[in-house]
């Protein structure tokens, strides 16, 4: 009589071919997670010079996104409109100025060397974020 199953080797192959599988996609996962991180912290940097824009055309001034006297680089203490939630998440890793005499916003990377903010900056760079935006 011969009895059906699999044998100890074929599990063990099994097991082995799991366990190949298993190194090769968890750092693939956590490089998705990362990157996720820096493309959300880009987006909420140009929904941040949006919003800047937006406050220069309707009010002539950035008053309305930062009470940082003129030509200064915004900080979160500075932040006084709702909607820049955003501009406190890009923060952390960018500069951000305004001229409300010129109308403009410059946007540069800070000194943060964080991965988080590395691959921030670089996919800033790609996606031509870090210039100064005339309103």
């Amino acid at each position: 009589m011969k009895r059906a199953g699999f044998t100890m080797i074929e599990l063990i192959f099994v097991i082995v071919i799991l366990g190949i599988l298993a190194a090769v996609a968890i750092p693939k996962l956590a490089a998705t997670r990362s990157d996720a991180e820096a493309s959300k912290m880009v987006s909420n940097l140009a929904t941040c010079v949006g919003d800047a824009g937006s406050a220069y055309l309707k009010d002539g001034n950035f008053s309305t996104i930062s009470s940082a006297n003129d030509g200064a680089t915004w900080t979160t203490g500075d932040l006084v409109d709702p909607v820049s939630v955003a501009c406190e998440d890009a923060i952390t890793c960018f500069d951000i100025n305004s001229s409300a005499a010129d109308g403009t916003v410059g946007v540069d990377a800070n000194s943060d060397t964080s991965k988080k903010c590395e691959e921030a900056h670089s996919l800033a760079t790609k996606n031509k974020l870090l210039r100064v935006n005339q309103f």
